[in-house]
């Protein structure tokens, strides 16, 4: 599945309001999974959620900057729909929560920001570096406001880890996550995933992501009779593999990016 294109350049008020935002920063909540031992440390604060502001809503319903599709529903005063959002990317701008697992560590210092924007895929045969390692049962919770997910004609949106086929396998080397979404942030509706065995169910980790950005895995509100999500949940269900009191410090689901396809 391609991904939509980004807009480039822009305008002298919407750099001033990123710099405005990325001064301001904003909280960011780590915990620590119970598991079966202690997760290791990641700072309390690993950075700003970034919030792009209030989004311009183009009122004709006409082309935005991105090619990905905008549909129609209700809004509200944190999150829109039923308009085309000008400069808004379609990707994670929020880490709502963060509670890593055992031998976790990776990329949590570069969080929240490590997980914004596009994917970095790294093609086939290697994962991108461009990641959070969730650790063993680790969980993230993620939001992509101003924009919502909706419910729109395939899939709706898509998960970026960092699965590929490792030499001298035809294979993929797969970490699974458990996907949920959510309208309201407490009730979750989770998308089936076979986490012991191939094809994975709908798992997300099992597809490679490209240097240009194509693959991950897809999901269709539909599938779990949501019309609208304006929260995106991952929960590691990895069970190969070691970690131990020695590491290492990448276990588990790798989270990329997330983007919607329909919002």
């Amino acid at each position: 599945m391609a991904r939509p294109a980004l807009a480039e350049g822009g305008d002298a008020d919407a750099v001033s309001r990123a710099l405005a935002v990325l001064t301001a920063g904003g909280l960011l909540v780590f915990a620590c999974s119970s598991g079966d031992g202690d997760a290791p440390a990641v700072p309390a604060d690993a950075g700003p959620a970034i919030d792009f502001g209030a989004p311009t809503v183009k009122k004709d319903g006409g082309a935005s900057s991105s090619s990905s599709t905008s549909s129609s529903g209700s809004a509200d005063a944190s999150f829109e729909d039923g308009g085309v959002l000008d400069d808004v990317p379609p990707f994670i701008t929020k880490v709502v929560s963060f509670t890593p697992g055992r031998c976790s560590g990776f990329g949590a210092t570069q969080m929240p920001g490590i997980v914004m924007g596009p994917p970095k895929g790294a093609g086939t045969a290697a994962g991108s570096f461009d990641v959070v390692s969730l650790g063993k049962g680790g969980e993230i919770v993620v939001s992509l406001e101003p924009n919502a997910i909706v419910d729109g004609e395939g899939a709706d949106f898509v998960v970026f880890e960092n699965a590929f086929i490792a030499a001298g396998s035809t294979e993929v080397f797969v970490e699974p996550g458990e996907v949920s979404v959510s309208d309201d942030g407490e009730t979750w509706k989770t998308f089936p995933c076979t986490a012991t065995q191939a094809p994975w169910g709908a798992c997300a980790g099992s597809h490679p992501v490209m240097e240009d950005g194509t693959g991950g895995d897809p999901y269709d509100l539909a599938d779990v009779g949501l019309t609208r999500a304006r929260f995106v949940r991952i929960v590691d269900k990895t069970v190969s593999g070691i970690c131990n009191s020695q590491g290492p410090n990448n276990y588990g689901f790798d989270l990329d990016a997330i983007q919607a396809l329909h919002f």
